[in-house]
């Protein structure tokens, strides 16, 4: 989804009401609509966002889970060139929500 329709809108959709993410050395965002403000601005938009869980699992009751793996974070300009990059390892707690699907709640 973030390739499709951007950062904002794929951390939009797959947060719960109440996420939290972590960004920056201490910086903590809260709510689904932190988070989207957060990805919203303009640095954001020509961002590119890779990655891939190496190891998933969930509670045996089925309603909480965890990914991590790695990620790979790029800025580019308006020509398309890569100038910034950032790689690392991400680690999301999933929440299964009243309707069924799956939310993170920490990331």
């Amino acid at each position: 989804m973030a390739s499709e329709k951007g950062i904002a809108a794929a951390f939009a959709y797959y947060a719960a009401p109440d996420a939290i993410i972590k960004r920056g050395n201490d910086s903590l965002i809260y709510g689904k609509t932190g988070i989207t403000n957060f990805y919203s601005k303009d640095g954001y938009k020509k961002a590119v966002l890779k990655w891939a869980p190496d190891f998933v699992d969930a509670a045996e009751s089925g309603d909480l889970g965890y990914t991590f793996g790695k990620y790979t974070w790029q800025l580019k300009d308006e020509q398309g060139n890569i100038i910034q990059e950032a790689k690392g390892i991400f680690h999301s707690v999933w929440k299964k929500q009243p309707d069924g699907s799956w939310k993170f709640v920490w990331d």
